[in-house]
């Protein structure tokens, strides 16, 4: 199977999910930076951090990539997420600026 390439910084941001880094996680946003989580907001890094310490970096998730898209200053992975919190395919659409994400869009996979 070829190794995918996904573009930094979602490559980097990726691996600090798996690795349950919550400080990195969280840096990895601008300041007002945003996670859409199907439908529901969540603005600025004490919102995304409070979201995340219950059902992202808190439940232990891990994000194993199996498609990438990138289309201008968007890239899209799908992949296969597995949490305490909830499991399945899932789309992770990030908007990047420079080496910053400021918007994490989750969908259906």
């Amino acid at each position: 199977m070829t190794a995918l390439h996904i573009p930094e910084p979602v490559a980097s941001f990726i691996e600090t999910v798996n690795r349950h880094d919550d400080e990195g996680f969280l840096g990895a946003f601008t300041v007002g930076g945003s996670v859409d989580d199907w439908g529901r907001d969540f603005v600025g890094r004490d919102a995304i951090k409070a979201w995340s310490d219950r059902e992202f970096i808190g439940s232990q998730g891990v994000l194993t990539p199996e498609e990438v898209t990138v289309s201008g200053g968007t890239i899209t992975v799908v992949g296969d997420w597995r949490s305490n919190h909830a499991n399945g395919r899932s789309a992770f659409t990030f908007e990047v600026d420079g080496d910053s994400i400021t918007k994490m869009t989750i969908r259906e996979g």
